[in-house]
């Protein structure tokens, strides 16, 4: 049974059999991979409706670019005001639990974004927040599931938990790729309900626009991240001016 990351080809080959509606035990079988494999691929990378070959791929290779040995350091303040911190963190987790998230798994997600490292252990979350191991924990399971941190272990062996670069990326990613379920899933009422019934007519009403939505989404966030991940010239050619990231040049593209 062949081991290691999976290759484009056998990802098309993914894509195919989930097209023709084949269980993850059969496209498993037609690769000689573990069934656990795919049912890992297909969940990490939208779904059974929502996979694609491609995308899956390129999230892949850039995961296993930015995944770099890590080591500990201890916080720094940088000469600021710890009070105005928190109170930014607090407004920042306020904001995420508007958007839908729990209010813990909020407040652990930011304390995320604000660390210098970007990482933290359960053990700092857990003094930094004032709140149980178990409540980490749990926190951390979500965020993991939707793809907004990853787990590493360090040097000492201690679970440490990441949120990269690109972490809004991979969020705009699963958001565009749950719409795209809410189109499949309101296709599938099309036909039970009667396709020229008004009921129907709503239905897939609701499935363009989500699958023009989800689209939209997922083409920006390919075009932006390019933009941003590209770095200018190290030395610009005399006369040159480097062109600033606004807007207007985003729009340009």
């Amino acid at each position: 049974m062949p081991g290691g990351r999976l290759t484009q080809q056998e990802r098309q080959q993914i894509a195919l059999g989930l097209a023709d509606d084949l269980p993850y035990a059969e496209i498993a079988r037609r690769l000689d991979r573990p069934t656990s494999t795919i049912t890992r691929e297909v969940d990490r990378n939208g779904g059974p409706t929502s996979y694609r070959a491609d995308l899956a791929h390129r999230a892949t290779e850039h995961r296993a670019r930015r995944r770099k040995p890590t080591t500990a350091h201890a916080p720094q303040d940088h000469g600021r005001d710890n009070q105005a911190v928190r109170a930014y963190e607090e407004t920042f987790a306020t904001l995420m639990m508007q958007q839908g998230l729990p209010k813990m798994t909020a407040r652990v997600l930011t304390s995320l974004f604000v660390a210098d490292t970007g990482s933290l252990t359960a053990t700092e979350l857990a003094h930094h927040l004032q709140i149980s191991p178990a409540s980490v924990s749990k926190a951390i399971t979500f965020l993991a599931d939707q793809g907004l941190i990853r787990r590493e272990r360090d040097e000492r062996r201690r679970e440490r938990y990441h949120v990269d670069e690109d972490v809004w990326y991979q969020s705009t990613i699963a958001a565009a790729h749950g719409i795209a379920q809410v189109a499949h899933t309101a296709r599938q009422g099309i036909p039970v309900l009667g396709r020229d019934t008004p009921a129907a007519t709503r239905l897939e009403n609701i499935a363009r626009f989500s699958d023009f939505i989800s689209e939209s989404m997922l083409r920006a966030a390919e075009q932006v991240r390019d933009i941003l991940h590209t770095k200018p010239p190290a030395t610009p050619t005399p006369g040159h001016r480097h062109r600033s990231l606004t807007p207007t040049s985003l729009t340009e593209r």
